[in-house]
């Protein structure tokens, strides 16, 4: 049997897992001090230990991990349902959209994005049911652990660490440059610093200061592209102050579509890039202090984020911007206002002030990201070394339930920013994206595939649906259409990396593109040959550990009574909130 490492405990008798360890008296300082103690329910499953059965990878050992985790349970419902509403409006919507749009055209802009939301719909859904049955830390590689085989979540936990980890040297560098819109005399390594600085200091807050910070930034997010909707219908009327109607113009001169069907498959890509962060909430599932009762509002939530936010903003923007404009395509990061589709729509209409504004609201997406890029990587770095997939000292949770090694490592990383002085700056941050650029697409065809499996268990195992206290909307047939869909973008990718538009094929472009895949393979194999794992079978797979609240069935039995006898139009407005 896998043994456990012992740690130093006080005399006292340790907190109640997701409660911050109790510090003794002392001044100010002492205390803070104190903070980065070892929390005395901090642990780790002994990695490569032979198991009674001949088993040398205890997955029932990780699970047990994973679900005692001393990560602090602080998030509230409006933490998570901000993290839900705003957690994937960046760059990727505020300036990756006007690439795609360059690229595919108007046509091809709405199809992606409209198929993608629709797969990232059935995926946070499949999500929201295993996270509120099992709110275990690092959920998406626990779930691959589980309910797939634990090479696989071994190789999916730390490709999704791997790019978040990444993500944060690139969002500070991308910060800095999104201030050269004013042409700020300051150097780019001064605003690093600053940037660096802001988001180490909200996570050493630990998950409520990421919480709070995710709340004030999704809002400010979110209101910018509420107005910008009322904005762009305004201007497309002939309101703005040229008072010009402009109507579907852009989707007849210069077109609908751009560069055909591989224009198309194109903006697949930017579309499933412009998601990521959409799975944070499941994430969070871990540290929410009611995730029953908070997650499933958050997860409905998703379903406005994607209509209103995604579809319906990008309309606008492709009725508003024509797809030959040269300043979509004229950008030195992905993080440059100068060639945000929204922006540019701004600056058509003449409005003053207003493109200052929404470059403000492009910083703050691009700290946003950054901030959950510190917060993903430790915490999945944590999930890791609890089941003894990464080294232990990763596991060290201190007294107010932060992954505080982690945390330094991620910090570290991201003084990898500075590379911006390089001149070799280019190069490099081109590679380091490249390991991370199809991070996303594994992580949510995972998640479907463990939330199919799951099912099957469940049912083979003497279970039914009436005992899980949320169900994915979508069900079964939506977890088999997000899955199949990230394969078909899969596949999509690498036709538009073996064979890229407008250029010739070539191997440097291949693996900028598809280096996640060999990275993925380089993983998943050693460790499966090194720990002997197996597919686990549905009978076999451990459908208890990690299920906190066991007893509570008459409770679900008595929300449904009362579902039973709500308005009509009440119970319309809860299946989409």
């Amino acid at each position: 049997m896998a043994e456990k490492e012992d740690f130093k405990a006080s005399s006292s008798p340790p907190p109640e897992y997701g409660n911050d360890a109790p510090l003794t008296s002392g001044n100010m300082f002492q205390r803070f001090i104190q903070g980065f103690e070892r929390h005395p329910n901090a642990h780790v499953t002994a990695k490569g230990t032979v198991g009674a059965d001949g088993k040398v990878f205890d997955a029932e050992e990780g699970n047990a991990a994973v679900a005692e985790s001393p990560l602090a349970r602080r998030l509230k419902g409006r933490h998570i349902q901000m993290i839900a509403i705003g957690g994937s409006i960046g760059t990727g919507l505020f300036v990756g959209s006007g690439g795609a749009l360059a690229t595919g055209g108007p046509a091809s802009l709405l199809i992606a994005f409209t198929l993608i939301g629709a797969m990232l719909y059935c995926v946070v859904h499949a999500l929201g049911e295993l996270a509120v049955l099992y709110p275990v830390a690092g959920s998406f590689a626990a779930y691959s652990t589980r309910f797939i085989d634990p090479a696989w979540g071994f190789a999916m936990g730390w490709n999704y660490a791997m790019q978040w980890l990444i993500v944060l040297p690139l969002e500070i560098v991308a910060a800095a440059i999104t201030v050269e819109y004013w042409e700020s005399p300051v150097s780019p390594a001064v605003w690093c610093t600053l940037f660096w600085l802001l988001i180490v200091s909200i996570n050493l807050f630990g998950v409520k200061g990421y919480g709070e910070a995710e709340f004030v930034f999704s809002l400010i997010k979110v209101i910018a592209v509420i107005g910008f909707i009322i904005l762009g219908i305004v201007l497309n009327c002939g309101g703005g102050p040229q008072g010009e109607y402009i109507g579907g113009r852009y989707w007849k001169n210069p077109g609908a579509f751009v560069s055909g069907f591989k224009g198309l498959c194109s903006v697949f890509v930017t579309a499933a890039f412009s998601f990521a962060g959409t799975e944070l909430v499941g994430l969070a599932a871990a540290e929410t202090a009611n995730p029953r009762k908070s997650l499933p509002t958050a997860i409905k939530q998703v379903f406005w984020r994607i209509t209103l936010f995604y579809i319906v903003s990008l309309t606008l923007v492709g009725l508003l911007v024509p797809s030959n404009e040269k300043r979509l395509l004229n950008k030195s990061s992905s993080a440059d206002a100068k060639a945000s589709p929204f922006v540019i729509a701004i600056q058509n209409a003449n409005i003053k002030a207003l493109p200052s504004i929404f470059n403000v609201v492009i910083m703050i997406a691009v700290l946003s990201v950054g901030n959950s890029a510190v917060y993903g990587s430790s915490r999945t770095l944590a999930a890791l070394a609890e089941q003894g997939q990464a080294p232990k000292i990763l596991a060290y949770i201190d007294k107010k339930g932060r992954p505080i090694v982690g945390i330094g490592l991620a910090s570290a990383l991201g003084l990898l920013g500075y590379l911006a002085a390089s001149p070799k700056s280019g190069e490099a941050f081109t590679w380091m994206l490249a390991l991370s650029g199809l991070s996303s697409i594994f992580t949510w065809g995972s998640i479907c595939l463990a939330h199919i499996r799951f099912r099957r268990a469940w049912k083979l195992q003497g279970h039914s649906l009436d005992e899980l206290a949320f169900t994915s909307q979508a069900g079964l047939i939506g977890s088999w259409f997000g899955f199949a869909l990230n394969c078909i973008v899969l596949v999509a990718q690498f036709w538009v990396a073996v064979w890229p538009i407008g250029g010739k094929p070539t191997a440097k472009g291949f693996f900028e593109i598809y280096l996640t895949v060999p990275i993925l393979l380089v993983t998943y194999f050693p460790f499966k040959w090194i720990y002997k794992t197996k597919i686990i079978r549905a009978k076999d797979m451990d459908l208890v550990t990690g299920r906190r609240e066991l007893d509570i069935q008459h409770l679900i039995d008595e929300e449904r009574a009362e579902r039973q006898s709500w308005p009509a139009w009440k119970k319309v407005y809860k299946i989409f909130c």
